[in-house]
């Protein structure tokens, strides 16, 4: 992991305004010491076209800030379920040219998630049933095998980069939510759903402690959100 954890830093606009690029850049170059990442395997974790984020920016920053200098610099779409997305919708999801994509950002790999093919897939444990009874107190109960996209493994560091919102089906949107359900596999991915399905939305949204943060927890690349 990063060699000096830094505490959370944050950056609030001010009434009517927007955080500048400038701003950005100033974050990131707070959160991510460049030295923290020379010669370390980099793994951007990001949403697909289904949400909304300046996500092109927060690449371009991310990439300027130690994409040269780190040993590598990937993207994995958080799909969940979704439809794979094509070269030149991941290019347009990173706000990205076709020239630039060649040029600048050449070393650059992109993969998609691939919830459905085993073969993508490491089983990481079980959530036992335990503890989804407490969670769900006493209207579900059952052990939940967690398995992850196996390429979380080949990095030494995931950085998450999304929104956060309150969401339906796992509390909140962002940080560990982008690894499980999204790019998780098949059985973790469905409890989720079903589970917000039997709490209901009311038990759910914006709750923080729900099962996504016991599996997160497996995951033992170090995450930066």
């Amino acid at each position: 992991m990063p060699q000096n954890p830094v505490p959370p830093i944050a950056r609030v606009a001010a009434p009517g305004k927007l955080l500048s690029d400038a701003d950005v850049v100033a974050l990131v170059a707070e959160a991510c010491p460049e030295a923290d990442y020379r010669g370390r395997r980099v793994l951007l974790i990001i949403p697909d076209h289904t949400r909304t984020a300046p996500v092109g920016l927060l690449f371009k920053t991310l990439f300027a800030r130690f994409g040269e200098v780190a040993a590598a610099f990937d993207i994995l779409t958080a799909l969940g379920t979704h439809a794979p997305m094509s070269e030149e919708a991941i290019r347009a999801r990173l706000e990205i040219t076709a020239e630039e994509r060649c040029g600048r950002y050449g070393r650059v790999r992109f993969f998609n998630h691939e919830w459905d093919n085993p073969a993508a897939l490491r089983h990481l444990g079980t959530i036992p049933a335990e503890e989804i009874r407490t969670l769900s107190d006493g209207l579900f109960s059952m052990d939940v095998p967690v398995t992850v996209n196996r390429r979380v493994d080949d990095y030494d560091q995931i950085v998450i980069v999304g929104p956060v919102f309150p969401h339906e089906v796992v509390g909140f949107s962002g940080g560990n939510k982008y690894l499980f359900p999204g790019v998780s596999g098949p059985e973790v991915l469905n409890f989720f759903h079903w589970l917000g399905a039997v709490i209901t939305t009311v038990g759910v949204i914006g709750h923080k402690w729900t099962p996504v943060h016991h599996a997160g927890a497996m995951v033992r690349t170090p995450k930066l959100c």
